[in-house]
């Protein structure tokens, strides 16, 4: 397990085992990837990010992924997959679960809401690009990163 602070000062425990905490996942984060490039989504206050966000109720994790990467990138996905967790320890205590994917359509129609929709940046301008928001620059951010080059 790697050990951080985030950048909100929480202390924040990463995992790559599954189900490697005691309480279930209310939050998803999508590392996709088209053609070797990042799949982002523009946030109008925070910058750049992966997509992700809340579980709702009587979905999945795997529904959870296809949902919010189409609202906020109108991305379709393939290949989804596990890749890790973190348990967030601040007020209300949660975990988040990770998934790599692949993109296989990105709809440049799709009703955006929250966001300003898909950005895709390759993995050499990743951790260099300017709007980048505070959650692509913590420790574990990184540690995600690096082990996910690992397995490619």
């Amino acid at each position: 397990m790697f050990k951080f602070t985030d950048l909100n000062g929480y202390g924040v425990t990463l995992s790559f085992k599954k189900e490697a905490f005691e309480i279930e996942p209310t939050h998803i984060l999508i590392l996709a990837k088209k053609q070797n490039q990042w799949l982002l989504t523009n946030h109008p206050k925070r910058g750049l990010e992966f997509p992700g966000g809340k579980v709702e109720v009587g979905e999945t994790l795997t529904e959870a992924v296809i949902r919010e990467a189409y609202e906020e990138t109108g991305a379709t996905l393939t290949n989804i997959e596990w890749f890790a967790s973190y348990y967030v320890q601040c007020e209300e205590p949660f975990v988040k679960a990770v998934y790599t994917a692949e993109v296989q359509l990105l709809d440049e129609d799709f009703k955006r809401y929250e966001t300003l929709g898909a950005v895709l940046c390759p993995t050499e301008d990743l951790m260099n690009e300017e709007h980048l928001s505070f959650y692509m620059k913590d420790a574990g951010m990184k540690k995600m990163l690096e082990k996910e080059s690992e397995r490619v």
